[in-house]
């Protein structure tokens, strides 16, 4: 796994910015809050979430309070963002 270069970040990265996530300004991270019906639902998508995440061994940083999500991507090996921070931020957005 390698920190994603300039020239992939727009066409990995552009997808997800039009899809809610944004870029941290002070952490070369991604970050997207989600919002759910109730508790359980939210629970449930972490859930979902977390089985996807320790499948490509790819874990997020991320805090529930009640029905809220907010998640924050990156790939602490290469020290920012990698394509893996992008591929579970799709499957993630894919889950709701």
């Amino acid at each position: 796994m390698e920190h994603l270069s300039e020239e992939a970040r727009g066409p990995l990265l552009d997808p997800l910015l039009k899809n809610g996530w944004t870029v941290m300004a002070d952490r070369d991270a991604i970050t997207k809050t989600f919002v759910f019906d109730s508790f359980v639902d939210a629970f449930g998508w972490m859930t979902r979430a977390a089985i996807w995440a320790e499948k490509w061994d790819h874990h997020p940083e991320w805090r529930n309070v009640y029905r809220t999500v907010e998640v924050m991507l990156t790939t602490h090996d290469v020290g920012g963002l990698s394509a893996l921070d992008a591929k579970l931020a799709r499957k993630m957005d894919s889950l709701v």
